[in-house]
């Protein structure tokens, strides 16, 4: 994979927004309307089945968080429609006024401008690890790990 095809998919700050379960292209997003598709009507069965599983009850909660999923339209960090609950990220904005595509790549790095108390912690983790290895190595390293 090529660093112009990684920046597509990681953020400012390093996150990887194609797997995010909002992400409009994102294999959430994929296989969540694979299993809308393969489920069909089964709130019928799940009516059935919660007489000895009362789980089943709740079917159709867990429906309405899997239509959510299966109609994630996010267009990630770098593009028009960002629905990512950090929509105050700073690091999206200051990047293209800085000109780079990631924090660790402006000369001021690590700056107070990027988020505080956790959220700090991973964004300089992140970005420490992609000034280390590189973008590329960092993003097929962070593969191999949930996304949350």
């Amino acid at each position: 994979m090529e660093y112009e095809d990684v920046v597509e998919r990681l953020g400012a700050c390093g996150l990887d927004c194609s797997r995010c379960a909002d992400y409009q292209n994102g294999e959430i997003k994929l296989l969540a309307q694979r299993l809308v598709q393969v489920l069909g009507n089964y709130e019928r069965v799940a009516q059935m089945k919660a007489i000895d599983k009362p789980i089943f009850n709740n079917y159709a909660y867990f429906k309405e968080i899997l239509d959510s999923f299966a109609q994630a339209s996010c267009s990630g960090c770098r593009g028009d429609d960002v629905q990512c609950p950090l929509t105050t990220c700073s690091a999206r904005t200051c990047v293209k006024e800085k000109g780079v595509h990631f924090c660790f790549e402006c000369n001021e790095y690590p700056c107070g401008k990027q988020f505080s108390g956790r959220l700090r912690e991973r964004w300089r983790n992140i970005n420490d690890r992609m000034k280390e290895i590189g973008v590329v190595e960092y993003y097929h390293e962070q593969l191999k790990s949930p996304r949350y």
